[in-house]
This record gives structure tokens, C-alpha cells and sequence, in this order.
């Protein structure tokens, strides 16, 4: 089944460039995710894991 998979999508005239796009989104998502983490300020953390104990 793997084998009929990969000789149809080698097959595909310019499929190669998908993997290296996905790769960039997720390599980008995760390098934003963590500046947004160590710049975050430290009373709105608080505060945010605080809310599900607010009633």
C-alpha cells in the first residue's frame, strides 16, 4: 500500500515543495509560541491562570 502510495506521488509534477512549506509553518508557529512565552508579562500569566478558580 506504502510502496503504490510513494510511486504515485512521485509522480506529481512540484510536490516536493509541500513537506519544506510545512515544515516553515510549524518551525515558525513554535519560534512565535516561544518569544511570545519569555516576553509575556508575568501579571498577565497570573492573572490568566487564575480565571478557571475566579467564580
Amino acid at each position: 500500500m506504502l510502496k503504490f502510495v510513494k510511486n504515485h506521488m512521485e509522480t506529481i509534477a512540484g510536490i516536493e515543495i509541500y513537506p519544506i512549506i510545512s515544515l516553515t509553518i510549524f518551525f515558525t508557529f513554535f519560534v512565535v509560541l516561544f518569544w511570545w512565552v519569555f516576553t509575556a508579562k508575568k501579571e498577565y500569566i497570573s492573572s490568566v491562570s487564575k480565571l478557571p478558580f475566579d467564580n
